[in-house]
């Protein structure tokens, strides 16, 4: 295994990080909620009365993000190894596991972690553990 040191960001990767988990904390203490994404886009699909506005916010805040760093950073490179198909069976699979998981990433791997939570605990190290071996059987097996 080598390292692209060209593409090596500890610091960027550090400061996301910490975000993130400022974010979840933030949420949790000002709205008693959980930061898991998958749950928050959900009550977008069954709003209730009066949980509708932040929902919204959030969501909207995570699609003008980019924007917004785009315009004060400049733009990223990104490049995408995988067809249109591939990216939409992915997203579709992640969507799958995250309603039998009962929350997603976020919920479970940031928040649900932090909270001690044991089935968040099993959640995690099962969706790692899957993304590590697709990982492998897709680069190793199949390539």
């Amino acid at each position: 295994m080598t390292i692209d040191w060209t593409h090596f960001t500890p610091w960027t990767s550090l400061a996301g990080g910490l975000l993130i988990g400022l974010s979840a904390a933030v949420f949790i203490l000002f709205l008693g909620r959980i930061l898991g994404i998958s749950g928050i886009v959900g009550g977008l699909l069954k709003p209730k009365a009066g949980d509708w506005g932040w929902r919204l916010a959030f969501v909207l805040g995570l699609l003008a993000a980019p924007w917004i760093w785009s315009a004060v950073i400049g733009p990223v490179e990104a490049t995408i190894e995988a067809s249109t198909p591939v990216l939409i069976l992915a997203g579709l699979l992640v969507g799958l596991g995250t309603r039998y998981g009962s929350g997603c990433t976020s919920g479970h791997g940031v928040c649900g972690l932090s909270r001690l939570s044991p089935r968040s605990v099993v959640a995690t190290l099962a969706f790692m553990a899957t993304g590590f071996l697709t990982v492998y059987v897709v680069r190793h097996l199949l390539a």
